[in-house]
């Protein structure tokens, strides 16, 4: 018998494993999701199943089921937002992400945020602004993140972060989306992701990112 459990545990690994690697080729992020959801939770479903007396076969069903549920946390509406930011960003060295965690992320550097020293929206984000806002519903939460490069100290950097945050979301907040749904932070200087020592990095650094959550009870909608 515990042959028998040990050899389905692996044909339900060999066989999940086998799935996700030719599934997720041309796949949209939320099938994705909702495929590598189905293989891990065929997995675990047949081991319990086997480990507990029951059918291997049976228990993989219902995991996978399970397991599909829970994979597919990135919607359909963020799907489509996440495709209209790349498609209004093109070319513009602006990023655009999906997170771990299933939060849209954009990653807006200087040439389109912010001039040194500045916390004043720049003309050219604007447009990128204006698509970002473009049909968020109440149930949306948005956080904004300023950051400077590593010219001046904490003591001028810190505010000065904050306040890039805060002109992004007094920027939304006019096109419709409720401020108190966005939060604000400032890291200041603390999370560089180019090198300081030149012209180029710092410019990377000086940046904001907006990241967009839907509320977890909607994210298989």
């Amino acid at each position: 018998m515990n042959t028998t459990r040990a050899s389905n545990r692996a044909f339900f690994s060999v066989a999940a494993a086998a799935l996700l690697a030719a599934g997720c080729q041309n796949m949209s992020a939320r099938e994705e999701g909702t495929l590598k959801g189905a293989g891990i939770g065929a997995v675990a479903g047949a081991a319990i199943g086997s480990v507990s007396g029951h059918s291997a076969g049976k228990g993989a069903l219902i995991g996978a089921g399970v397991g599909a549920v829970a994979g597919n946390l990135w919607s359909k509406r963020m799907e489509d937002k996440r495709k209209a930011m790349e498609k209004a960003t093109e070319g513009t060295g602006i990023s655009v992400a999906r997170t771990d965690d299933n939060q849209l992320k954009v990653n807006v550097p200087s040439d389109f945020s912010f001039d040194v020293g500045r916390s004043d929206v720049k003309n050219n984000m604007r447009p990128v602004l204006d698509e970002f806002a473009r049909g968020l519903d109440g149930s949306m939460t948005v956080r904004v993140v300023g950051h400077t490069d590593n010219t001046g100290s904490d003591t001028i950097n810190n505010p000065l972060s904050v306040r890039r945050a805060e002109a992004v979301r007094e920027y939304i907040a006019g096109k419709g989306v409720n401020p108190t749904r966005v939060a604000t932070e400032g890291h200041g200087s603390r999370e560089p992701v180019a090198d300081n020592a030149n012209v180029t990095g710092r410019a990377q650094n000086r940046r904001v990112e907006i990241f967009l959550r839907e509320p977890a009870k909607q994210g298989g909608s």
